[in-house]
């Protein structure tokens, strides 16, 4: 389910991404103005995420993306994160209908579980140094 991301490059070309990208289909919801979209994330790095719409986002475009991060990945109850992006690549739909789209994270928060503790509680937890 989680497996590092290499990407393919031309022999002379450069890498320019910082991060480190992980192959994760994760669920996610992606709001744009007062629409959503319901899609899964191809990839995520510390900094970025890249999903497909079924319609063209043009780059420079605000939007909210909301994952899911399971708990296999977490080690806890399931985690939801809301991003707050900006798209700053859109690759052609070709050969299918859905268009592929890169968002740079500028935001980020966690967002409450409907459980009893969630991800943030308990890593506070951790992190507490007894007295």
């Amino acid at each position: 389910m989680l497996r590092e991301y290499t990407p393919r490059m031309q022999p002379d070309a450069q890498e320019r991404r910082m991060m480190r990208r992980f192959d994760m289909r994760l669920p996610a919801v992606v709001r744009l103005d007062q629409d959503e979209f319901h899609t899964e994330t191809q990839n995520v790095s510390a900094r970025g995420v890249f999903f497909y719409l079924d319609r063209q986002v043009p780059a420079g475009t605000r939007c909210d993306v909301t994952l899911t991060f399971p708990p296999h990945i977490t080690l806890t109850d399931a985690v939801r994160v809301r991003f707050t992006a900006r798209v700053i690549r859109v690759e052609s739909p070709l050969p299918s209908l859905r268009v592929g789209t890169a968002a740079m994270i500028e935001d980020y928060e966690f967002l409450r579980s409907s459980g009893s503790t969630d991800f943030l509680s308990a890593l506070q937890r951790e992190m507490k140094v007894p007295n």
